[in-house]
């Protein structure tokens, strides 16, 4: 008797028969479910979307089990590495798989994000798939360092590995005594840049950076780099642009000129200061160059303690343990996270978090921007829509920047709303 993959494939099951495989109900095993699912979602134009949509919020541990077994069918295993399709819990299993074709892989490299990029830097495997290495070097959200080391033969065969903490040497024990003057506590220059929190804000540093302790050591001294860009992030009349062509190759000699005077009268001034007493007050910078003199735990703490400016920013940090400690900020306004639901250049683990927090929850905006978020995980969306109101539902079913099963989602709740509301 064929298997029952084998009946659907031949479409010999009738209607009712297929609707309960697109929704998962089959009495087989949880692999042949998952096997169902994938080839009606890929192949069945009736049940496709219902199929798809069981298959992003279907248990999580199958799918690992699924993805991790090289015997699964190579059509699983594409449909789950598929950007559309990708859940990050399931990327390393996936990526170490034998029977994930480089293909693929390499697919997935060009157009990752910055928080896929971290999860394949560590694989090893990848580290041998020469077409995937050079799709990641052309990646824009990879940098420079991670270019470099990728471009290393010697590195070919091990992941990239985890920066340590920097170590501290102790300092040798003295001796307490009466008329020993006390030592002034040690403050770098970024203490100066992080305004100083009342009681609140110092207890949320203290208990964030207790909690994410390890993942802060891994992260060691990462400098600030936005998703998306800086110009991105704080437009060009922020951050202009100047053309290679509107760049003179030589200056006039008026300009030479000029700019010799201009290079003495500095070094006259420079002179003149160094005789005076150094300024007390730190010169003025602007929030993207504070933000970029700061390491991993400076930047969390500035997002735990700073300003409205400073939190939107930092919001958008590659590094996620930073980017999450802005959802932390006691003085996190709602509209600010109403916001942040809607960007489009934030790592997904922060439209993750969102939902977690029962205040984000109960503001209405802020699940419907998720939903209209095309960033937004398609798992994730599918569980918010249902709190939608018809006509914002009607509004997503029409926009094209959301994902097709959220859309075709959004028009079919849509109706039964308007329809429940008819039969009043």
């Amino acid at each position: 008797m064929p298997s029952m993959i084998d009946q659907i494939r031949a479409s010999k099951l009738p209607s009712n028969m297929m609707q309960f495989a697109a929704r998962g109900a089959m009495q087989v095993s949880a692999a042949e479910n998952i096997e169902i699912l994938v080839h009606l979602a890929l192949h069945n134009k009736v049940f496709g979307e219902l199929a798809r949509m069981t298959l992003a919020g279907w248990d999580e541990k199958a799918c690992l089990a699924a993805v991790s077994d090289p015997k699964t069918p190579v059509e699983v295993l594409h449909y789950f590495i598929s950007p559309d399709n990708l859940r990050p819990t399931l990327l390393p299993a996936l990526l170490e798989n034998p029977s994930v074709t480089e293909g693929e892989i390499a697919k997935l490299a060009r157009s990752a994000m910055r928080d896929t990029i971290e999860i394949m830097l560590k694989s090893q495997r990848l580290r041998s798939l020469r077409n995937v290495l050079e799709n990641l070097k052309s990646n824009p959200y990879v940098k420079k360092e991670e270019t470099a080391e990728l471009s290393q033969p010697s590195q070919a065969a091990k992941p990239v590995p985890v920066p340590a903490p920097t170590a501290t040497a102790p300092a040798a024990p003295q001796p307490a005594a009466a008329d020993t003057p006390t030592a002034e506590p040690n403050h770098s220059a970024a203490d100066e840049l992080i305004p100083a929190g009342d009681a609140e804000h110092e207890e949320a540093v203290k208990t964030y950076m207790s909690e994410n302790a390890s993942e802060i050591a891994a992260e060691g001294d990462k400098k600030f780099q936005s998703v998306g860009g800086v110009v991105e992030l704080l437009g060009e009349e922020y951050y202009p642009i100047t053309l290679s062509e509107n760049v003179p190759e030589t200056a006039e000699p008026a300009a030479v000129a000029s700019a010799t005077q201009s290079a003495a009268s500095a070094a006259t001034a420079v002179a003149k200061a160094a005789k005076k007493p150094p300024a007390t007050a730190p010169q003025r910078q602007n929030t993207l160059q504070k933000i970029n003199s700061l390491d991993v735990k400076g930047r969390i703490q500035l997002a735990l303690k700073g300003n409205k400016e400073e939190r939107s920013i930092l919001i958008r940090d590659g590094t996620k343990v930073v980017a999450l400690a802005v959802l932390e900020a006691p003085k996190l306004s709602d509209g600010e996270v109403e916001k942040f639901a809607s960007q489009k250049n934030v790592l997904e683990a922060v439209l993750r978090q969102i939902p977690l927090k029962r205040r984000f929850m109960k503001n209405y905006v802020v699940v419907r921007n998720l939903v209209a978020n095309p960033r937004t995980p398609l798992d994730l969306g599918l569980g918010l829509i249902k709190h939608l109101l018809a006509q914002d539902l009607k509004n997503i079913s029409a926009n094209k920047d959301v994902s097709e099963t959220i859309r075709k989602m959004a028009l079919k709740m849509f109706k039964q709303k308007t329809e429940a509301a008819n039969k009043k």
